[in-house]
């Protein structure tokens, strides 16, 4: 299956509206999957902000994105345009203290 264009540059401008930006079932006062809640949880002890996507809402969307990124699981991590990652890798990266420096942020005591 191929990625209409118009869903493609929608998920592009999503990506580049903000410098992190996560594709979740859910938002981040509800997830709705524990995966989504696990990476939420990460998020939210290192930055304040970032822009949370409910892909739950619209079913294009939660389709466009895993063929857009070749991933097929959700969450979806993307920092500085660059997609990082579902669950695992995230907790993997915060684990080693690698999503810190990715986010500039000091890791946590």
């Amino acid at each position: 299956m191929s990625l209409p264009e118009e869903l493609r540059k929608r998920i592009d401008e999503i990506i580049a509206s903000d410098r992190v930006v996560l594709f979740m079932k859910g938002n981040r006062t509800f997830p709705q999957c524990g995966f989504s809640a696990t990476v939420v949880s990460i998020l939210d002890h290192l930055i304040p902000e970032y822009t949370a996507v409910d892909v739950l809402a619209d079913p294009g969307l939660r389709e466009g994105i895993k063929e857009y990124s070749s991933w097929p699981t959700i969450p979806q991590l993307y920092i500085d345009g660059e997609f990082i990652g579902g669950c695992d890798i995230v907790r993997e990266l915060f684990e080693t203290g690698e999503l810190q420096q990715r986010l500039g942020v000091a890791s946590p005591a």
